[in-house]
């Protein structure tokens, strides 16, 4: 969440259908789907297509149930537990040993609406609500016990529950409902001890706990999430007369009945609103938005919006804003809208600040102020923004960065000719940034060549898209190496481990330090290269030229999943994939020289992330580089050289038991005696 990475993706076949949310078995760090409502499908996470694992490994366990299945709930040290659309539950470990048992039919006619899992001590307690012909249900189930009881919820005149949340504190059940009268009802529920079924259902009383009426407007919630004892968040829309609803995430105070803090969401929701470790999850847009919150103590001063601000208080902002604020921030810029308040970067509704009777520049805030700059001369945009920078941190500094790189690559769009290439790079070097901060940088940088900000880029964001990868590789190769010549690029990569002559050509070496050289076996590989292909060899010189082999390295300590990146690496055309496996030969087998296998200077490629490229780039061109005659040449040295390599390592380990006895009688040996021993080893 934090490098907003993608890392893993999994699917099932084509026509199946994911039909319950997947969880996590805390115990065994393993994953549990559910398709086509019967089949269970368990699998860990170095499986990486599920596609592929189904047909050609045992590790993935898929068992096929005899009835369909609502839900999977899991909790660290209660186990997964499933739940069937029937009211039957199960644990996990006693479907896996009998798949096919037959799962009995608590409920009659009902569907369930709801259901949550939750710990009481050391023992899982499930819940799950009901609905038939208007009349709603509540079912309390401890599973490992067998235990049921069964509840009637008391009816409300012309309006219904729209979701339901609860929580378990000192062996009652705290169930609280969402109405659609925009009301939140809180019912209780005591844990009963015995474990025989109730012969006739109780009808549960329920109280009015909150009312989202506002004056002059009404909130309409469809998602409900409890944060403590005292406080609730609801995502909704916010209805006011004579205009449109507009989706809002706000936060209440349960025991005082009030607004806590609220947040427009001008680019629209899913309706879903999840909460884990003080941290809310929500669709934001097309993006997963992620929104860090505290709940404060409990008071009234805290309720009504009067606690004293001060730099010694205890009591933080309730919620973090930022997120959404940069998100918005990007949308005024590119929708050119003047609405400074969208993009405060520091917002708390409970608190503010009214001592200054005349705002001065240095009171703006960095939203207010960068739309006043939208317009302004570039000396004076570059003065200010320079000036906003140079003031001291703050922990709102990254999503002002972010503004400020936000604000110029907008102006780079609406004029072409502007590009503060030195600004914009002493940004990238100096300040902790990352791609999801100023996500259009980069596409910037790939419009104006400059080769010099991708390469920084790619070195220091821990987040960017494979897509993005992608594009700066195929600029990276296809751009000229006389053009390179006049680009600025950190060539320290590099520059240790490619000698150069005049001309710019590398010093042709001998490899003989790890069981290789040019005149090795011939008869390795039988494959006859014709005269007329380009010779290139293992002991030639680099196939780029040293600010090229710069930037493909940048590309290489990129972070990337092979899932997202092998789809685009297909697209790369075949003289560039044949130039970039040469070079990543190239970086093999200066690897292989050395007895670490490392290459020096800062910032070089390692041994993996040569060896994973050139798979990744063999997987996505091989039948098109085997079709084409000057790839023959290539390939057929990588295949010797990879042979040989094998073949050193084999007779190493022949001789791993010897080398371990010298080594324990070297342990032996006093470290005073001098000695010359000959050792023959057959």
């Amino acid at each position: 969440i934090s490098d907003q990475k993608p890392l893993g993706c999994w699917s099932v076949k084509h026509g199946q259908i994911l039909t319950c949310p997947v969880v996590c078995n805390f115990e065994t760090h393993e994953y549990i789907a559910v398709h086509d409502d019967k089949v269970l499908r368990i699998w860990k996470n170095e499986d990486i297509n599920l596609d592929k694992a189904f047909k050609a490994t045992d590790l993935v366990l898929v068992l096929q149930l005899s009835a369909d299945v609502y839900r999977i709930h899991s909790l660290p040290g209660g186990g997964p537990v499933v739940l069937f659309r029937g009211g039957g539950v199960r644990t996990l470990d006693v479907l896996l040993e009998a798949p096919q048992q037959e799962i009995e039919n608590v409920i009659s006619d009902e569907v369930i609406r709801w259901s949550g899992a939750f710990m009481e001590g050391q023992q899982l307690v499930l819940i799950f609500t009901t609905e038939k012909d208007g009349d709603f249900f509540v079912y309390v189930q401890k599973p490992k016990l067998s235990s049921l009881h069964k509840y009637k919820l008391e009816q409300q005149e012309s309006s219904k529950p729209l979701c339901f949340t609860g929580h378990i504190t000192n062996q009652t059940v705290t169930l609280l409902c969402l109405y659609s009268n925009d009301s939140v009802y809180q019912v209780l529920i005591p844990l009963q001890q015995d474990t025989e079924e109730e012969e006739e259902e109780e009808i549960l009383p329920k109280s009015l706990l909150l009312n989202f009426s506002v004056p002059g407007t009404v909130l309409k919630g469809t998602s409900l999430v409890v944060l403590d004892k005292d406080h609730v968040a609801v995502l909704g829309s916010l209805a006011v007369p004579g205009k449109e609803p507009r989706e809002c995430l706000s936060i209440w105070n349960t025991k005082f009945q009030t607004l806590q803090t609220s947040k427009e969401l001008p680019l629209g929701t899913s309706g879903q609103l999840w909460c884990y470790e003080e941290n809310f999850f929500l669709i934001h847009g097309k993006v997963l938005t992620v929104i860090m919150y505290k709940c404060e103590t409990s008071s009234l001063a805290a309720a009504v919006g009067k606690l004293k601000d001060s730099q010694n208080s205890d009591v933080s902002s309730f919620v973090n804003w930022n997120t959404l604020e940069d998100e918005e921030l990007v949308v005024s810029f590119q929708s050119q809208e003047s609405v400074a308040l969208k993009a405060e970067s520091k917002m708390n509704l409970r608190s503010r600040r009214s001592t200054v009777a005349k705002v001065q520049p240095e009171t703006l805030s960095v939203g207010q102020l960068l739309l006043n700059l939208k317009d302004a001369s570039t000396y004076v945009l570059e003065t200010e923004l320079r000036q906003l920078m140079s003031k001291p941190p703050t922990p709102d500094l990254q999503a002002t960065i972010g503004c400020v790189i936000t604000a110029l690559t907008d102006r780079c769009k609406r004029n072409p000719k502007y590009y503060p290439q030195n600004f914009l790079l002493e940004l990238v070097e100096t300040r902790d940034l990352s791609y999801s901060l100023c996500p259009d940088l980069m596409a910037v940088a790939l419009e104006k060549k400059d080769m010099h900000l991708l390469q920084i880029c790619l070195e220091r964001f821990p987040d960017i898209p494979e897509e993005v990868t992608y594009a700066c590789l195929k600029a990276f190769l296809s751009i000229s190496e006389a053009h390179l010549q006049n680009i600025d690029v950190n060539l320290d990569s590099v520059i240790c481990y490619i000698d150069v002559e005049c001309g710019d050509k590398e010093v042709k070496t001998e490899i003989v330090e790890n069981g290789f050289s040019a005149e090795m076996d011939q008869d390795m590989c039988d494959t006859k290269i014709p005269k007329e292909t380009q010779s290139w060899s293992a002991g030639e010189s680099c196939p780029v030229g040293l600010q090229k082999a710069a930037l493909l390295n940048a590309v290489l300590h990129s972070a990337y999943t092979e899932t997202f990146l092998l789809p685009h690496l297909k697209n790369l055309p075949a003289q560039q994939a044949i130039l970039f496996l040469r070079y990543l030969y190239y970086l093999y087998v200066k690897c292989s020289e050395k007895v670490n296998t490392t290459l020096p200077g800062i910032r070089s490629p390692t041994i993996n992330q040569i060896m994973d490229w050139m798979c990744l780039l063999l997987d996505a061109h091989f039948t098109v580089m085997v079709m084409l005659p000057e790839a023959k040449e290539l390939l057929s040295n990588l295949h010797k050289f990879v042979r040989a390599q094998v073949r050193f390592y084999s007779e190493l380990n022949k001789i791993e038991g010897s080398l371990r006895e010298l080594q324990r009688l070297n342990h032996l040996r006093e470290s005073q005696t001098y000695s010359i021993e000959v050792l023959e080893i057959i």
